[in-house]
C-alpha cells in the first residue's frame, strides 16, 4: 500500500509546485502591466483655472513610496523635483503667463525596464482675464430710427480671455433676444465684436437694448460666471401720424341751419400738424386746425391731413347737408292744434249755451190761471213768474 500510494503523492507535489510558479510569474507580470496601465499619481485640483495675475498652487501625491523621484515639468523644462517624499505642489504667487501649457507631473517608478518606468500625468490650467470694458452702438446711424426700418447695433468686448469660454448676449429690457459663443482657441486677450439687426416699431419707444459678455470657466472656475455689462442704450422711434378711426367718421350728415364741428386727431412721431383741405380741381384750400365747422357752404368732400418728418396720412370725409323737416312739422302740428282747439272751443261754447242757458219764446204766452204765470212755449210746463207790485214798478 505504501509503494503504492507514493507515486501519486510525488505527482501532485510537482503539480503544486508548478501551479506555484505560474502563479507567481503571472502576478510579476500583473503588477508590471498595472504599473504601465495606472500612473500611481493623483492631482488636486485636477484642472487649474486662475485669473491672470493671480497665485495658484496645486498638489501632486503618489501612493508609491518606493519611486526614485517625482517632480513637475512645465513647458518642457524641470521646475522642481525630490525624491524622498510622496507630495510635490507646484506653487506661483503672480501668475503671468498666458502660455503655460503644457504642464506635467511626473514620477519615476522603482522598475528596471528603462524609460517605461516614468509616468506623467497633465494638468490642465486655464489663464483667464474678464473685460476691460464692454459697450453697446448703433453702426452708421445717429439720432431717432424710423419705425420699419433695420437697424445694426454693436456689442464691444475689449480685453478677454480665453475668448471660447466668452458667451455675449443681447437683452431687450430684460428680454433675452440673442447670444453668441465662440470657437476660437486663442489663449491671449482678445476684442470681440457682436452685431445685431432690429426693426423698431412704435411699441420700441424707450426700449432699452443692452448687452452681456460671461466667462464660463466651469466648476473649477470663479462662481457665479463673472459678467460684464454695457450701459443700457435707450431708442428713440419715429412714425408716420395715424388719425383716429374712432373720433372721425368717414360720412357726417349735418341739418341745413345747423352748424356742426369736425374735429380730427391724429398720433405719431414727432407729433403730428393737422391741416383739413377743402374742395377739388384746383379750388383746394387749406384750413390749419384740428376743427373745421361745417355749414351749407362745405364742400361735399373734405380730407383731414396729418403731416410730420415722417410722413403723412390723409383721411376722407364726406359731408351731407340734409333738410331739418323738423320745424316744418312742429309749425304744422301746432296749426292743427291750434285749429282743433278753436273748433272745440266754438262746440263747447254752443252746447253751453242750448243745453246749460235754454232756449225761451214769449210769444203767444199766456198767463195761467192758477198762478198768473206765463205758459212757455204754449206748453203746460210753467215757469214761475212773481208778480210785481206797483210800488215795485215805481221803485
Amino acid at each position: 500500500m505504501q509503494k503504492g500510494t507514493f507515486p501519486l503523492t510525488t505527482s501532485l507535489r510537482v503539480t503544486y509546485m508548478r501551479l506555484v510558479v505560474l502563479g507567481f510569474f503571472f502576478l510579476c507580470f500583473s503588477l508590471l502591466t498595472g504599473a504601465e496601465a495606472e500612473c500611481p499619481l493623483q492631482l488636486d485640483p485636477q484642472r487649474a483655472v486662475v485669473r491672470y495675475g493671480g497665485s495658484v498652487a496645486v498638489n501632486c501625491s503618489t501612493s508609491d513610496l518606493l519611486h526614485k523621484g517625482m517632480g513637475w515639468e512645465i513647458s518642457l523644462r524641470e521646475v522642481l523635483k525630490n525624491y524622498t517624499r510622496s507630495l510635490i505642489t507646484w506653487r506661483v504667487s503672480e501668475l503671468k503667463e498666458w502660455n503655460i501649457n503644457p504642464i506635467f507631473c511626473y514620477i519615476n517608478l522603482n522598475y528596471t525596464r528603462g524609460d517605461s518606468s516614468q509616468c506623467q500625468i497633465e494638468l490642465p490650467v486655464t489663464v483667464y482675464k474678464t473685460p476691460d470694458s464692454v459697450s453697446i452702438s448703433t453702426v452708421n446711424h445717429r439720432g431717432p430710427m424710423i419705425e420699419g426700418q433695420q437697424y445694426e447695433l454693436q456689442c464691444d468686448v475689449h480685453d478677454v480671455a480665453p475668448v471660447q469660454n466668452l458667451t455675449v448676449r443681447w437683452y431687450k429690457n430684460q428680454t433675452l433676444l440673442h447670444q453668441t459663443t465662440f470657437t476660437d482657441t486663442i489663449e491671449t486677450p482678445v476684442n470681440k465684436n457682436v452685431t445685431l439687426l432690429i426693426r423698431p416699431d412704435r411699441a420700441d419707444i424707450g426700449a432699452q437694448y443692452w448687452c452681456e459678455a460671461e466667462l464660463d470657466l466651469g466648476a473649477e472656475g470663479p462662481q457665479p460666471p463673472p459678467k460684464n455689462s454695457s450701459t443700457p442704450l435707450s431708442i428713440t422711434v419715429h412714425y408716420k401720424p395715424i388719425i383716429n378711426e374712432t373720433k372721425l367718421p368717414s360720412v357726417v350728415r349735418v341739418f341745413r341751419g345747423y352748424p356742426d364741428v369736425l374735429v380730427c386727431e391724429a398720433d405719431g412721431n414727432p407729433k403730428p400738424t393737422i391741416s383739413w383741405s377743402l374742395g377739388t380741381n384746383g379750388t383746394e384750400h387749406n384750413i390749419y386746425s384740428e376743427k373745421l365747422n361745417i355749414t351749407e357752404s362745405t364742400p361735399e368732400n373734405v380730407y383731414c391731413i396729418a403731416n410730420n418728418s415722417v410722413g403723412n396720412t390723409t383721411r376722407h370725409v364726406k359731408v351731407s347737408i340734409q333738410e331739418d323737416y323738423l320745424p316744418l312739422i312742429a309749425g304744422l302740428i301746432a296749426v292743427i292744434v291750434a285749429f282743433i282747439s278753436v273748433i272745440f272751443i266754438f262746440i263747447f261754447l254752443i252746447y253751453y249755451k242750448t243745453a246749460k242757458m235754454g232756449h225761451y219764446n214769449l210769444k203767444n204766452a199766456k198767463p195761467s190761471a192758477q198762478n198768473g204765470n206765463i205758459a212757455q212755449n204754449g206748453k203746460h210746463n210753467t215757469f214761475p213768474m212773481k208778480k210785481l207790485s206797483q210800488s215795485s214798478i215805481l221803485a
